[in-house]
This record gives C-alpha cells, sequence and structure tokens, in this order.
C-alpha cells in the first residue's frame, strides 16, 4: 500500500454546483519548481512544489487550498521576483480540461524565419503555462508573475489535452473534440502552424516522445496514432485496444509508449514496430472484446510513467491507483481513491499526483528502487536508437532482446 504525502482540498461552498469542479488535469513544471492543477469552476492554482511539500511535512498531510496563511505569504511576497517561486491564482474564463508547462530550455531556435518581428521574446529563463478550456481557447500565462500572455482561438470544442515539446523549441500541441490535433509556435507569438487530421471522433490526449520527433495521439473509437512531427505526416495507427483509449505517454529513453483504454486495459507498445510488449489488467478475467465497453467500473481513466522507466502509475474507476513496474505483472503498491480522473509523476519521480471529481489533489510516495546498471544502460542507448538499429547490432540476441525490453 501506497503512503500518503499528502492532499490539496478544493474549497467548497453549500452552494455549488456538483458538475464544473472535476479536476481533469494535473501538471509539474519541467524543473520541479511548480505545480499546477484545475480546481474547478475555471480556476488554475499555481504553487511553488518544494513549498507545498514542506508544508505537507510540517502541517501534516491535509492542506486546505486556499489556507489564510498561503494567502498571506502570497500577498506580501513580490511577485515579480523569478528566483523567488510565489503562489498564483489564475480565472481562466471557462472550464479548464487541460493544462501543460512549457520551458525554453535547452533554447532551440523557432522555425520561423522573421524572428526578429516578434512581441515577445521568449529567453532562456521562461516558464509557460498553457491551460485548455471549454470553449476550445487556449491561454498561455507567465508562470512567474500570473498574467495572460496568449489566448490561441482556432479549435471549436472541449480542448482535452495540450502538450510541449521537450525540446524548449515552445511548439505546443492541443488534442480537441472537434477531431483535431493543433500544432502552436510559441516562439512566432502563438501562430498556429498546423493542423493534424486523421481522428474520427473525439481526441482524448497527445504526447511527445522525449525526442520531440514523434507525437502519439489518443482518441475515441480504439484510436492510437502516431505522427512524424518533422513532416507533420501519419506514421503509424496501432491496432490493439477494444474500446476509447483516453492517455498516453512515453517513456523516459522513449523506447515504450504507454496507453490506457476504457477496455480495462493499460498497453505498452514498442512504438517504432507497433507492437505491444506489456498488457496492465484492471479487471480479471479481462473482458472479451464485445463486452469491453461494459465494464464501465474498470474504466482506466489516465496513466503515467515514471522518470526512471521503471514504473507505470494507472488510475481506473474501481476506486485504485496502482503502480506498476513494466517486467512485472501484478500491481506492486495501491492506494484508494475515489473518483479519480487523472494522475502524474513529479519530476523526480519520487511523488504520484491524482485530481479528483472534486477539484482536489491527493499526493502519494512512489514505489523507489535503485534501478540496475543493466537498465541505466538499456536506457542510456534507447534514448538515441530505435529498434530497428537495436536489432542490427552485432550483439547476442538474448542482449538484443533486453535492450527492446522484450524480457
Amino acid at each position: 500500500r501506497s503512503r500518503t504525502v499528502g492532499e490539496l482540498l478544493a474549497p467548497t461552498s453549500p452552494f455549488d454546483k456538483k458538475c464544473g469542479r472535476e479536476n481533469w488535469t494535473v501538471a509539474f513544471a519541467p524543473d520541479g519548481s511548480y505545480f499546477a492543477w484545475s480546481q474547478g469552476h475555471r480556476i488554475v492554482k499555481l504553487v511553488p512544489w518544494s513549498q507545498c511539500l514542506n508544508n505537507f511535512l510540517l502541517h501534516g498531510t491535509k492542506n486546505v487550498a486556499n489556507s489564510i496563511s498561503t494567502r498571506l505569504a502570497r500577498q506580501n511576497s513580490d511577485s515579480g521576483q523569478k528566483n523567488k517561486p510565489c503562489e498564483h491564482i489564475i480565472d481562466c474564463g471557462d472550464i479548464v480540461w487541460s493544462l501543460a508547462f512549457g520551458s525554453s530550455v535547452p533554447e532551440k531556435q523557432s522555425r520561423c524565419v522573421n524572428i526578429e518581428w516578434h512581441r515577445f521574446k521568449f529567453g532562456q529563463d521562461q516558464l509557460l503555462l498553457a491551460t485548455g478550456l471549454n470553449n476550445g481557447r487556449i491561454k498561455i500565462w507567465d508562470v512567474y508573475t500570473g498574467k495572460l500572455l496568449l489566448n490561441l482561438m482556432d479549435h471549436t470544442e472541449v480542448v482535452r489535452d495540450l502538450t510541449f515539446a521537450p525540446d524548449g523549441s515552445l511548439i505546443l500541441v492541443s488534442a480537441s473534440r472537434d477531431k483535431t490535433l493543433r500544432v502552436w509556435d510559441l516562439k512566432d507569438d502563438g501562430n498556429m502552424m498546423k493542423v493534424l487530421r486523421g481522428h474520427q471522433n473525439w481526441v482524448y490526449g497527445c504526447a511527445f516522445s522525449p525526442d520531440s520527433s514523434i507525437l502519439c495521439s489518443v482518441g475515441a473509437s480504439k484510436a492510437v496514432f502516431l505522427w512524424d512531427m518533422d513532416k507533420y505526416s501519419m506514421i503509424q495507427k496501432l491496432e490493439g485496444h477494444h474500446n476509447d483509449v483516453v492517455a498516453c505517454e512515453f517513456s523516459p529513453d522513449g523506447a515504450l509508449l504507454a496507453t490506457a483504454s476504457y477496455d480495462t486495459r493499460v498497453y505498452v507498445w514498442d512504438p517504432y514496430i507497433g507492437v505491444i510488449l506489456m498488457e496492465f489488467g484492471h479487471l480479471f478475467p479481462p473482458p472479451t472484446p464485445i463486452f469491453a465497453g461494459g465494464a464501465n467500473d474498470r474504466w482506466v481513466r489516465s496513466v503515467s510513467f515514471s522518470h526512471d522507466g521503471l514504473h507505470i502509475a494507472s488510475l481506473a474507476d474501481d476506486k485504485m491507483v496502482r503502480f506498476w513496474r513494466i517486467d512485472e505483472e501484478y500491481p506492486v503498491q495501491v492506494a484508494p481513491l475515489n473518483n479519480g480522473l487523472c494522475c502524474t509523476f513529479s519530476t523526480d519521480g519520487s511523488v504520484l499526483a491524482a485530481g479528483t471529481q472534486d477539484g482536489s489533489v491527493y499526493f502519494w510516495a512512489t514505489p523507489r528502487q535503485v534501478s540496475s546498471l543493466q537498465h541505466l544502460c538499456r536506457m542510456a542507448i534507447r534514448r538515441v536508437m530505435p529498434t530497428s538499429q537495436v536489432k542490427n547490432l552485432p550483439i547476442p540476441s538474448k542482449v538484443v532482446e533486453f535492450l527492446c525490453y522484450q524480457i
């Protein structure tokens, strides 16, 4: 059973509507400095993560999100100081469905040609927060000041997920219920570069590979698509799920892709060859394809890959959070959680955050193990080598299998 680290409870009033309070998304900044979550009713809360952890240690696990002490601390601090992170409450103007942090570290140049004519000069120390809204808009905020920078308008339906390219280029991809993905260049003042079409139904989620070259998008009607982000073309469709696919994430070395579906399963794929390597089931025996949509008390809502490349967290409607090891069939740890909607690992992988339908966030300590030297070497090789190149290496077949995560 996982140890609870803390919880941030959304303030409630007796006349609050039940709908609109959902916490659809939680996110950690790439450098681990901030944690953000959608508290429901248009509000996004940004808190310095180290300060949040210290509060849990000092005051126990419970922490009401709008406590008076943190409000006073926020009013007394100088929000202009970038070296002193402070809390922000952001009113986005509509229900928030998705969040993503974007950093210009390492700094990569925009693809845009006339770079000198821009309103915004995003420097090395820039940290942005993108919020995807119910009305199809995407708002971009400066994390350090809490100010609105850009308002991106093109989607016609809910923006269900957002992801920034990890290479510091500030390329943002949005997934929407309007059945499209859109690519935005924030170094070009938020100009929309491309519309990715191919989904026949709602797009639920998207994720970049660690080298930013591949994008995975998942959606209704069993859809798992891989896109080449240099050419903006579809590489392949991954076939295997039996119901809507709602979440996806790459492993830190890019060699594995985890997808979560309403068919009660999490699949771990080799994204280069489109093969399922592992299956983590949440219902035993697993439902046959004809019943895969009916087991709605076991729908998997979210999946997250730990930064050690060994652990995966999944969150399902059976009131459980599970921690899996990629080389074991059964969960290594579990934690109870009612009405969970989303989960993500902290930047260092030591904590898992999960958001719920009432706008609160719960935190657990994750399984910690010292990675074997074999696994660390495997990750180092797989960061730079796709599966096809690994299979051509002049090494024993057992080593090839290990490097391809097949044993």
